[in-house]
């Protein structure tokens, strides 16, 4: 093979069109392809990330490499992180709980994985300087937050510094449906997932996952692949249900909650009010879905 043959060779195959990927779950840039897609994506080189992990309280994960960016999610302390790229004081990459794609500050990630054991139950947990409720706090960690550590009577000394008590650890209900009541009354935040702040998708992805249940990102992500579909008419309480752009948790078949704009809360109401909001939609509900 000649240099000229290797040449268009590789020219034609940087120029074929590329599978339809999903960006907010792919990395495969003009300048940057992730090595897992190799034979996938036609590229001259690909990259491997580097394992990180959020070592904040949380930070949010931003659509561009700026804090005026829209955050389309957040990372919570002691979530991974892939680092694929940095421009500046900003990482671009995916989370690794569920493959979402963002900019993240570099400030706030450390090199590494992370032993994380525990998960914050509780909506807000303070990080004590010491094993003493009434020791200084050096933090507020959020509801899902990952910590490890050990025991040292009713707290657990966390790794990398101040003690959490073993109170704001305590086993979880165990529904989705009973997790996601823990946020009622939390403002509606785009691209948030705690109780300090939440959308309608991250809600169910937290309410899920607090309960093992791996949940996609969005609402559309989840509506395509969470447990199996339910004909409306036979929808029951725990099964989620969802509307254009829009996702929640039926308490009952005929009563919802949800993250929602309309009244920027995590609120309960009629499943009626919501679809009467969506009276011009040809459309109202989307799908419902099952899980377990």
């Amino acid at each position: 093979m000649t240099a000229e043959t290797t040449t268009e060779s590789l020219t034609a195959a940087l120029t074929a069109p590329r599978p339809r990927l999903d960006r907010r779950s792919h990395i495969a840039t003009a300048a940057i392809v992730d090595i897992a897609l190799a034979g996938q994506v036609a590229a001259a080189s690909y990259v491997a990330p580097a394992a990180m992990h959020c070592a904040v309280a949380q930070t949010p994960m931003r659509a561009e490499a700026s804090t005026d960016a829209t955050a389309v999610s957040e990372l919570l302390c002691g979530e991974g992180f892939d680092l694929f790229d940095s421009v500046g004081d900003w990482g671009f990459g995916r989370s690794r709980h569920d493959r979402y794609t963002g900019w993240v500050a570099l400030a706030a990630l450390r090199d590494g994985p992370t032993a994380a054991g525990h998960m914050v139950t509780a909506p807000v947990a303070p990080l004590f300087s010491k094993p003493d409720i009434k020791a200084p706090v050096l933090a507020d960690l959020p509801f899902g937050a990952r910590v490890g550590g050990s025991d040292e009577g009713k707290f657990l000394a966390v790794a990398g510094g101040g003690f959490l008590h073993h109170r704001h650890l305590a086993p979880l209900p165990a529904t989705p449906l009973a997790v996601a009541r823990l946020f009622i009354g939390a403002p509606y935040v785009w691209g948030g997932r705690t109780p300090r702040g939440v959308d309608c998708s991250g809600l169910v992805q937290a309410a899920l996952a607090a309960c093992g249940f791996a949940s996609p990102r969005d609402s559309d992500q989840q509506r395509e692949t969470l447990g199996s579909a339910v004909d409306y008419a036979d929808r029951r309480g725990g099964d989620i249900i969802f509307f254009p752009g829009h996702v929640g948790i039926l308490v009952d078949a005929d009563t919802l909650l949800h993250a929602n704009a309309h009244w920027m809360a995590v609120v309960i109401e009629p499943l009626a009010d919501v679809i009467a909001r969506l009276a011009d939609t040809p459309q109202p509900v989307t799908g419902v879905r099952r899980i377990g």
